[in-house]
Formats: C-alpha cells, structure tokens, sequence
C-alpha cells in the first residue's frame, strides 16, 4: 500500500482555506538553513495537496480535522513545510471568515487574494499561539529554526520590530506567540495553544515526551474560538517502541476500519512499495521515487541506495524505515507489514458461493476477539468471514462478545460455502462447538480433533500447542516465500502485525505483546489455523477420492 490517506467522510478540498495557505506561503516564504536557503518557496503538488487536506473545513465553516499528520522518508522537507505552516498560522489568514460569493479580495502588505465563489474567506487569528515542540532541551527543533530564519532573514519578517524574534520566543506585533518547546517547558505553561506542531513524533518514545504530548494535546481543547489544531510531521516509527506517532497510527487504521467513534484526523503516509528486489540499483531507485514523490527529482537517490542500503556496516531495516517509510517490524515481531502486504492479490477472485474452503473460529468471551477465517482450497486465497472485538474506548470488563452473531457467521458460511474443513477452538464457545460438531460434523472431509474428544469440529489449543506451532512455523514460511495470498483486509492485517514471536519447546508460536495487551491477534490465529485445516484436507483420503470422481465425470462430459 505505497498511500495511505484518512479523510473524514465529508472531505473536500474545494472547501478548504488551504488554497489561500498556499498562494500567501509561496508570496511570503523562503526555503530555511540548507542548499537552497533564502530562496522563494515553491510548493511541490503533494505538499500544496496536504495544505488543501489540513485546512478543509465542513460545511458550517469549522475546521474539520483537529489533528493532521504528514509521514514522509527522511529527506522530504517535512519539517520545513511544518514552519511555513507554522507562519502562515500565525501571522496569515488563517482562520475561516465566512464563504465567499466569488470575487471578493483579500489584501495584505504586498499579497493580494482573489477568492472564487464557495471558497471559505479567512482572517488573521486573534492572539495566535503556536508551540513547536522538540525532544531534547539543547535543540530549538527543525521547525523553528525554519520560523526563525524567516522571520530574521524573509519578506515575511520585514514590520516586526528588531528585538521579536528570539532564539526562544517571537512576539507577534498584535500579540500572540511562536515558542520552540521541549518536555520540561511545555509542562510548566499553562497553554494557549492555537496550533501545536510536533516535529517526527516516532522519536517521542519516553514518559516524559508521550506527557509531553498529552499535556499539549489537551491543551488545544481550550479556545473554541480559535479553532486551535495539531501538526504532525514525521519519518514512519519503529513498531514495538510505543511512541506517539505509533499511537497516531493506531487511530488511523481504527478509523480506516470503522472501529473509532473519533475521525477528526487527518493521515496520510507514503511508502515504498512491498516487494522490492533490494539487490537491483533500478529497483530500489525506483522504490524510492515513488515514496519521494516530487523530491525525487532533486534527490540523490542511487546514493541513497549504496550508502543507506548496500553499507554493510547499516540495518537494513532502518534504511526501510527511514527512506522507504515502511512499517518495519519490532523486535519480536511474527511477520512484518511489507512481508505481509507483498502478499496481497487484489486481481484474486472474491470468494463465490459454492467455494470449496476450510475454517477456523476462535472465541473469546469478552476482552480477546472472536474470529472467523476462510482459506480457499484450490488457492490458499485467505478472507476474514466474521470478527467482533472490543470497540476503543468501551470498558474490557463490561463488553461482551455478540455469540449469537459468531453462530450466525458459521451458519452462513456453510449456506454459502462447500465447507470441507472447520475447526474451532474450544475455550468461552464449547457449547457452540459441540452443536456445529451435531449439525454439520458429516460434511466435513476431515475430524479435526485428536485424543480426548474426538470431535469434528473441536480444536483445543491448550492441549495441541505442538501442532499449532509447527503451522505457525508453515505459515510463516508462506507468507515469506508468498505461496499465500489475502484481499488486504485491514483487520487481519492488524491482528497478523500483532502477532509476537513466541518460542516454546516445539518451535516459535505466536501470542500477544503483553497478557493485558489491547493489541490482538485471534485473527492471525484463525489464519493459521485455518491454513491448517486445509492442509488436512488435502492431504486426506476422502479429498482424494472426491477429486478423482470429479475428474471422472469431467472426462465422460
């Protein structure tokens, strides 16, 4: 997935202050410190794209995300963008001043703005106060150093009085502020927050820094009238650290899936695409074109290549984090998000009624997940049939697991399926087990169970622990080989990137982070486990015999 985007469902640039954002930047801005310094800024279409996005307002006229993150690779003049934001916020039109009938002017100093019909009209913001926030106390951050040098060196600092600008503070002529800040600082003001910019929040991985965050966060709760928001610019995070950036994304896909009752965010990252052939200089060139985007053309990308991914004395996962932007796996990770996504087959058949397949189902009573997974026998192509988890933000102890609505979904899929492998586990859903085991036990080519039951269906996973790690083991070496294939489904996704190694006497099984983990994983389960199940099937007698009639009538046809 080289673009991820999160709009809100009534997203339109065409009600946007952000084209007014851009034309003042590009009349009052110049490049920060670096090989262009002091130049005019021109605004590249993907950065000018994300001004319309963060600055798109809803109908009556308010802002529609309170928070906007841009994740680009490292390189991409993320932060520089963040203080021409930063400036434009503080000292331009920011602020929504009604709609326009078409025609109507905005004028100030030199720049002049010729709104069209429908465009929203913006106004300076009353006492503007904008923090940019770095991690450690003897840096003022990329951000303000951007700010600064505009305000010191640029048209744009030209009125203010010579004594404004500071290396830790700019005073605004008709009141307001621009402050860099760090952890300790920002914790002792009271906050006023009209904008907070946050500068590569997946560094922000210490208590202090995710305070720090919070503390901020909270902060632009408290002037209605300002419309106050959050930006956020970064380099995609390292799983596992927990930092905030990571905690950003949780939100996102949540709001992706349908899971999050809040979408006042804006996402949009861009990454390399999944499978690349990192021996091939062409290859890997043209990855990066594509997650640079418009940069590309001023980057030096083949030295990219040889310096961050053939120097042997560098990870080569941190070249995937840093200048392909991708998701790399944490430490303990099962498998990692390009591994996974290079087995997405979006142009594979959808699963159609009559589909020989195999299942998996696993239970939960309350907090876990409960799931229901599908893997076609002809193919291996996997799809999640079934899965109901605790909402976000919904209390673990009170919240229960709809059973009637995962009955419903095994029903359905032998309705609409030929189902010749199922398995359940039997933990929180026995009852359940032992009824599909009575009603649809003599479809099934294969028993499931072993030794104690003796059931059709029942699969105890507290007593087949060696069984089940020796097909986590299998399905792993498929995902990486890309013999299995998905339909991108966003939740078994989540749930496979989830999974942690889990070593026990008979290999490396999969489980959760942590036992309270919020984190799950009974997705992965089901996939496992399902590609278990089809793995019996086919190599059972009764499948054999069944596809040598068929052939057999197929001939005589």
């Amino acid at each position: 997935m080289p673009r991820e985007l999160v709009h809100a469902p009534d997203h339109d640039r065409n009600r946007s202050l952000g084209w007014l954002g851009a034309a003042w930047i590009e009349h009052f801005c110049v490049h920060g410190p670096g090989d262009v310094q002091g130049d005019p800024v021109e605004l590249d279409d993907e950065f000018a794209g994300f001004l319309l996005d963060a600055y798109a307002h809803n109908p009556h006229g308010r802002r529609l995300y309170s928070r906007a993150a841009l994740v680009r690779p490292k390189g991409r003049a993320k932060s520089e963008l963040a203080g021409h934001v930063g400036l434009f916020d503080a000292l331009g039109p920011s602020r929504f001043a009604g709609w326009a009938s078409g025609g109507e002017v905005f004028v100030w100093r030199d720049f002049v703005y010729r709104y069209t019909r429908g465009e929203p009209m913006g106004r300076p913001l009353v006492y503007p106060y904008v923090r940019c926030l770095a991690t450690e106390e003897t840096q003022t951050g990329n951000t303000y150093d951007v700010i600064h040098h505009n305000l010191e060196h640029g048209p744009i600092g030209d009125d203010l009085p010579s004594d404004a600008v500071g290396l830790t503070r700019v005073l605004l002529p008709d009141g307001g502020e621009i402050v860099p800040s760090t952890a300790s600082s920002s914790a002792k003001d009271g906050g006023k927050e009209s904008l907070a910019i946050f500068d590569e929040p997946h560094l922000y991985v210490t208590p202090e820094l995710r305070r720090m965050f919070r503390t901020v966060d909270r902060n632009l709760r408290k002037r209605r009238d300002a419309d106050p928001w959050a930006l956020l610019t970064s380099t995609m995070y390292q799983p596992g650290e927990d930092s905030v950036l990571e905690a950003v994304d949780r939100q996102a896909q949540a709001i992706r899936e349908g899971r999050a009752r809040a979408a006042r965010l804006l996402w949009d990252h861009r990454e390399a695409p999944a499978e690349v052939d990192l021996t091939d200089l062409d290859s890997v060139v043209a990855a990066l074109a594509e997650v640079y985007g418009p940069a590309a053309a001023w980057m030096d990308l083949p030295g990219i290549v040889r310096d961050e991914f053939w120097d042997l004395t560098k990870d080569v996962a941190d070249a995937r984090r840093y200048f392909f932007n991708q998701r790399t796996a944490a430490h303990t990770a099962w498998s990692s998000a390009p591994e996974w996504d290079a087995c997405h087959r979006p142009d594979t058949t959808p699963f159609a009624e009559g589909d020989e397949i195999a299942l998996f189902f696993d239970g939960s009573a309350g907090d876990d997940a409960t799931g229901l997974v599908a893997v076609r026998l002809d193919d291996g192509h996997a799809a999640v049939l079934h899965v109901d988890e605790r909402p976000p933000g919904t209390a673990g102890k009170t919240w229960r697991v709809d059973r009637a609505a995962a009955d419903l979904a095994v029903r359905r899929a032998f309705d609409r399926f030929d189902v010749l492998g199922f398995a359940a586990d039997i933990r929180e859903f026995e009852s359940y087990v032992d009824t599909w085991g009575q009603e649809f036990g003599k479809r099934l080519l294969i028993d499931a169970s072993t030794g104690k039951y003796r059931h059709p269906v029942a699969f105890d996973m507290r007593v087949r622990t060696a069984e089940f790690t020796a097909a986590t083991e299998r399905t792993l070496a498929d995902i990486r080989q890309k013999t299995l294939s998905h339909d991108g489904d966003l939740r078994l996704r989540r749930h496979v990137l989830n999974a942690r190694r889990a070593p026990n006497r008979h290999g490396v099984s999969i489980a959760k982070e942590g036992r309270d983990s919020p984190h799950k994983i009974d997705l992965a389960v089901c996939l496992i486990g399902a590609r278990l199940v089809r793995r019996l099937v086919l190599a059972s007698e009764k499948y054999q015999r069944r596809k040598r009639r068929s052939r057999r009538v197929t001939v005589l046809r």
